[in-house]
């Protein structure tokens, strides 16, 4: 049977610990007991932990053989801010595709005072995919930015070769973002040098002309998804999909 796994609040090389409400849902609700087995992610390792001591607000675990153990998606989405329900649906989702990085993206349309309140959801967002990390077995938590501007992260993977930056656009007709993938690296199969993705998803009502020219200015690449007009984050999930069974592919031997 398949361990549930936990993300240890702390730990050290022989041992771990959840603590306050992770370790009360696992007191109260799962009935943990001592000698139980869990996985457990203990900075960048997965191990397998046995609980050793039981309290409603701290959970003790030996340490034990590691655990083999899938890297995140090479993949950092900047999402503009769109309503908080559909934000928090995406934040869950791209989670469990593993993607390593989401940056809410205040654009030219966001709405002003959704932009204005996203400061205050960061830590909720944060709490959302520490639970859709653990859901889905991954091995580490995405990073969730604060809130940023397009100006202040247009330059992100700039100098870097290895990187291809795509600018998700309704206004691209002709290159979709397999496309792009190929094209960004032709000599896919076989490769081990590491390779980033950034992937800008915009708001409702799209790119303004400004950030359009923005985003050709510092080379990011268009692309498009198709023919039909997705919400922003049916649109990141979208690329976290494409982009997960594209490497998966280019893994394979031709």
């Amino acid at each position: 049977m398949t361990r549930r796994r936990w993300i240890a609040d702390q730990w050290n090389e022989a041992s771990a610990a959840l603590v306050d409400a992770q370790a009360a849902h696992l007191a109260r609700v799962l009935r943990a007991q001592v000698g139980q087995e869990f996985d457990i992610v203990a900075g960048n390792e997965v191990r397998r932990g046995v609980i050793e001591r039981v309290a409603e607000d701290r959970i003790e675990f030996s340490l034990h053989e590691a655990i083999e153990s899938s890297d995140a998606l090479p993949l950092v989405i900047l999402l503009s801010i769109v309503r908080f329900e559909r934000m928090e649906w995406a934040m869950e989702k791209l989670t469990e595709l593993g993607v390593a990085r989401i940056i809410p993206l205040v654009a030219q349309r966001s709405e002003k005072h959704l932009a204005q309140a996203a400061e205050k959801r960061v830590e909720r967002w944060r709490k959302i995919a520490r639970e859709s990390a653990q859901q889905s077995r991954r091995s580490d938590i995405p990073e969730i930015s604060a809130p940023t501007h397009l100006a202040q992260c247009i330059t992100e993977g700039e100098k870097s070769p290895s990187t291809a930056r795509l600018l998700l656009s309704e206004r691209e007709h002709t290159q979709s973002l397999r496309r792009c993938l190929e094209g960004a690296f032709p000599n896919q199969h076989g490769a081990t040098a590491e390779r980033n993705f950034y992937a800008a998803i915009g708001p409702e009502g799209g790119w303004s002309d400004a950030e359009i020219l923005l985003f050709s200015n510092h080379s990011w690449t268009a692309a498009s998804l198709g023919p039909r007009i997705l919400r922003a984050e049916t649109a990141a999930i979208a690329v976290a999909s494409v982009l997960g069974s594209w490497l998966t592919s280019a893994s394979l031997p031709v």
